[in-house]
């Protein structure tokens, strides 16, 4: 596993990341303890320092498996452990963005984690006129202060979101929905973040496993999985799933997608690869339930960069065929 330096704290991460949605075992449906705990050792295994999570994820199941985790390992300090705040139910908005909420917020954290500090806690998709106020900035630049954070940083939906978040001071991260069917951050974002040293966490970069290739417009997901109840945008912003695409014209595009899959190279490993191809991405973070899943993705790392022609024909596809089908604010 090759590493990036996350600028602000002078510190390698691992290229390819966890990211553990999955393991909260409620919007990707149920994921057992044991399978759970099986992924992240296959994660420490293949190499992946990097773990991003979040405390809603299952309402807290996701930072409390991570927290026994690493209780397990000799070598927990290794691993850049990254949450989010800002959308749990409890209070909820607006007054999640309070100081005296999101301090309560991050000690939970904190607690479940089973850490004194927490190296990167990032704000949860927040509205951007909160994002705009700034006032849950200056909280978190507080909570570095007290040494209960390492680094704070904010997960976007939004070119918009990203470049409002990038005014602030001591700013160390912005996490991004990012991959092959959504591209609009190369143009908007790169060279920016670049110049404020900020990491760029690419999230989604399967596009909730469409870019896997496995999936068939007949494959049917549980009433839990966000694929079904949010391929619309009911639940919660539509680019979370499948890129914001309509599902049947995902399907569509993975055909045009697979003869440029290079020989001994997966669709996932295409897909993967080509985020790591930009270098103003610190870290890419495909989720998992399964250990397997996880070992393939890690692969993506030790693989030659794609060939430029390929780089060529894939923005060419999102300009031709894509773009025009992405749905809600991106």
């Amino acid at each position: 596993m090759k590493p990036r330096l996350f600028s602000q704290l002078g510190r390698e991460v691992s290229e390819i990341g966890l990211g553990t949605w999955q393991l909260g075992g409620t919007e990707w449906g149920p994921v057992s303890e044991e399978d759970a705990m099986e992924t992240l050792q296959a994660a420490a295994e293949s190499g992946m320092t990097f773990i991003d999570t979040a405390d809603i994820y299952g309402m807290g199941r996701s930072e409390t498996l991570i927290g026994r985790f690493l209780q397990q390992r000799p070598d927990r300090d290794r691993f850049f452990i990254a949450t989010k705040v800002g959308r749990r139910p409890d209070p909820g908005w607006p007054k999640n963005f309070s100081r005296e909420v999101l301090f309560q917020h991050v000690e939970d954290s904190l607690r479940r984690l089973q850490v004194e500090t927490i190296d990167l806690v990032q704000l949860h998709c927040l509205p951007i006129d909160v994002l705009q106020q700034g006032e849950v900035f200056a909280h978190l630049r507080e909570l570095r202060r007290q040494g209960k954070i390492k680094a704070f940083g904010a997960s976007v939906e939004t070119m918009a979101e990203a470049l409002v978040c990038l005014q602030q001071e001591e700013l160390a991260s912005l996490q991004i929905i990012f991959n092959i069917f959504r591209q609009k951050p190369i143009d908007v974002l790169f060279e920016k973040a670049r110049q404020k040293q900020v990491a760029l966490i690419a999230r989604l970069p399967l596009a909730s496993g469409l870019l896997g290739g496995k999936l068939s417009a007949e494959t049917a997901f549980g009433e839990r999985d966000h694929r079904q109840f949010n391929r619309d945008g009911r639940a919660f912003n539509i680019g979370e799933t499948f890129a914001g695409l309509p599902f049947e014209r995902g399907v569509e595009l993975i055909g045009y997608l697979r003869p440029l899959v290079p020989e001994g190279m997966t669709m996932a490993q295409l897909a993967l690869r080509w985020c790591l191809d930009f270098e103003a991405i610190t870290t890419v973070i495909p989720g998992s339930k399964r250990a397997k899943q996880v070992r393939e993705n890690a692969a993506a790392s030790e693989l030659a960069p794609l060939p430029e022609t390929i780089h060529r024909r894939l923005r060419q596809f999102y300009e031709d065929e894509v773009v025009s089908y992405i749905r809600g604010p991106y």
